[in-house]
């Protein structure tokens, strides 16, 4: 786990130049991956929380907690009953925070300009197992990653005016009508009328979704759909 926290280059990061502090998010995760007791993990959590991942004082999450996240997730199945459950808080909190303005995407291996709380759910739900097995509170933290879905167009046809498309859903879109981003090649649009055309069978990915006004070949295979609200979260 050292080595995982060791290999990341924190200080080339971005990150607000007045909280963000690079050397916070690496100190900090070392010293709760070794946390051995409950004082050692709130030593660990106050760097990473004073402005190594997130600034508790205001807030703020920095675009560091999306790459913290999995390495957090690693602290709670490996490490100490006090340091995991200060990990699982840490996590919970760089979700529910917003970014500062310049600072609010991070690049992934399913887009370029990812919100950050989207990518932090995106490790959450690749961890379903071991939070599913951490009781509520690792049960809670799906639920809120749950919020932060994404879909992946597969297909799409025409239906009226409006069309269909196919494709796979992590996450749950929610009932009625909202706006979403659609992301492609580096570009991102705003798509004002989208909602779930039917629900996905149990236990399976795959979902319709409906986008009002728009025709087919504005929506090509491979484009990935957030939540137009994610992407305006700012500080």
């Amino acid at each position: 786990m050292l080595d995982a926290i060791d290999a990341v280059d924190w200080g080339a990061i971005p990150g607000h130049p007045d909280w963000y502090e690079p050397a916070r998010a690496a100190r900090g995760l070392r010293a709760l991956a070794d946390a051995a007791n409950l004082v050692q993990a709130a030593e660990a959590g106050s760097l990473l929380g004073g402005g190594g991942i997130v600034h508790g004082h205001s807030a703020a999450v920095f675009p560091a907690a999306a790459v913290a996240t999995p390495l957090l997730l690693d602290v709670a199945q490996q490490g100490h009953p006090a340091a995991r459950d200060t990990a699982l808080g840490l996590v919970d909190e760089a979700l529910s925070s917003c970014p500062h303005a310049e600072y609010t995407r991070v690049t992934t291996s399913y887009g370029a300009s990812v919100p950050i709380c989207c990518t932090i759910a995106h490790h959450l739900r690749a961890r379903t197992a071991l939070l599913a097995g951490l009781g509520k509170r690792g049960k809670a933290l799906l639920a809120d990653a749950a919020e932060h879905w994404r879909f992946e167009v597969r297909e799409c046809v025409a239906d009226g005016n409006d069309t269909a498309a196919f494709g796979v859903l992590a996450g749950c879109f929610p009932g009625g009508v909202h706006a979403v981003e659609l992301h492609l090649v580096g570009e991102i649009v705003v798509l004002d009328e989208v909602a779930l055309e039917y629900h996905p069978v149990e236990g399976a990915r795959e979902a319709c979704l409906r986008v009002m006004g728009r025709r087919p070949g504005e929506l090509p295979p491979g484009a990935v759909l957030f939540p137009a609200e994610c992407g305006e979260r700012v500080h």
